[in-house]
């Protein structure tokens, strides 16, 4: 059964009537640019085709009910209590797959003149933990649903704002607003070259299917929660470091600084500070050499990404490392971990008829580690979150 099918069943078990619509939004691959987006900077993410999917249909008091195949039961709450519910302060109040759906809905809720209550059924194809941003694909197709049900009339960028104010102060998730901003905009073949300040995008070509390219991804299954230490950490590194070099955010900062920036800071600020200021070089070089000489040409600039999160930014596992050295090895054009890090998925970039020789590879090397054997499959670059009927 597909997700979309999954949901609908979960629905008609959950209201028992016909829902109003079927809403999803997609996963994303984030192609290069980590950690740069709560600081300002430059990203280079792409939906994927898959996808979380919401059905869903207005109520006739002011309680909101959802419902997931993630759980075994619903959660219903009143509108006039999402107030007291968020922003989550201590243990969290719902449990925290409900709070992505019901942040979304208290981020809205002043949007509405007379939000109505509402029934939703959430089921998704997208992996949990994996790195791909599925809580952004519960968010965006929460949010295009409510859009829709409540009237709002949002364009996309007040939608992902919405989703991202559900992670940071309804989940407690420090992220910033790449992944709500990739399910919302993402396109065919195309990433969305993100200015994370202003919100300005651009969609740029990708290019992968004519020059016989695929993203495969190779999910490690070691999961991560950006909710927990280490992603703060980071954060607050990021922070400390603007701080001391007397900058709003580390996207004021270029290559020409990091020699101040060693002369300032203690080396783990530093390391994490030169991560973040080499990475934006990264993604405009990218962007740059995909207009200019194709995705053929990108593959070092992932493989020196990657480098710089495992050595500077240190969010890198043993599993990821191993993933992205036997790819290469397999003959991908390049490879890197995506996502948050500690745990999750890696990305390579490989020519179409490399493809099983990379996934048998990356098989291999975690047996002969004594890893769990990982997930590896391809994804392709799809549309963003949208009404499915």
């Amino acid at each position: 059964m597909t997700a979309a099918a999954e949901a609908r069943d979960l629905f008609a078990r959950l209201a028992g009537i016909e829902p109003a619509g079927t809403w999803s939004a997609p996963g994303r691959v984030n192609l290069i640019g980590e950690h740069t987006d709560y600081n300002d900077g430059f990203v280079l993410p792409f939906a994927i085709d898959r996808r979380t999917h919401v059905v869903a249909a207005p109520r006739s008091d002011r309680r909101i009910r959802v419902a997931s195949t993630f759980a075994a039961e619903p959660v219903e709450v009143g509108i006039d209590d999402l107030d007291a519910f968020f922003p989550s302060t201590g243990a969290p109040r719902v449990p925290e797959w409900a709070a992505y759906p019901l942040g979304v809905a208290w981020a809205l809720q002043d949007a509405a003149a007379a939000p109505s209550g509402v029934d939703i059924a959430v089921a998704s194809d997208v992996p949990i933990g994996a790195g791909l941003s599925s809580s952004a694909a519960i968010e965006g197709a929460t949010a295009v649903a409510l859009d829709d049900l409540w009237d709002l009339g949002s364009d996309r960028p007040t939608l992902a704002r919405a989703g991202r104010r559900a992670e940071n102060e309804a989940v407690g998730a420090p992220t910033g607003i790449m992944d709500q901003m990739a399910a919302m905009l993402g396109r065919p073949d195309a990433a969305i070259f993100l200015d994370c300040r202003s919100l300005r995008a651009e969609v740029v070509d990708l290019g992968f299917a004519a020059a016989g390219l695929e993203v495969v991804v190779m999910d490690t299954g070691v999961t991560h929660a950006h909710a927990t230490g280490g992603y703060r950490d980071r954060r607050e590194a990021c922070e400390r470091g603007a701080r001391i070099l007397g900058v709003p955010a580390l996207r004021d900062l270029g290559p020409e600084d990091v020699d101040r920036a060693r002369d300032l800071l203690d080396d783990v600020t530093f390391r994490r500070v030169r991560h973040v200021v080499t990475e934006d070089r990264r993604v405009l070089d990218t962007v740059r050499t995909l207009r200019s000489a194709g995705p053929t040409a990108i593959g070092p600039l992932l493989d020196a990404s990657h480098a710089s999160m495992r050595d500077d930014f240190e969010i890198s596992v043993p599993e990821l490392d191993t993933a992205v050295e036997a790819a290469r090895e397999a003959g991908a054009m390049g490879a890197r971990m995506t996502g948050g890090g500690f745990g999750g998925a890696a990305i390579a970039l490989t020519p179409r008829e490399r493809v099983g020789a990379v996934a048998e590879a990356v098989a291999s090397a975690f047996a002969r580690s004594g890893f769990a054997a990982p997930r590896v499959f391809t994804v392709t670059a799809s549309e963003g979150a949208r009404r499915d009927s």
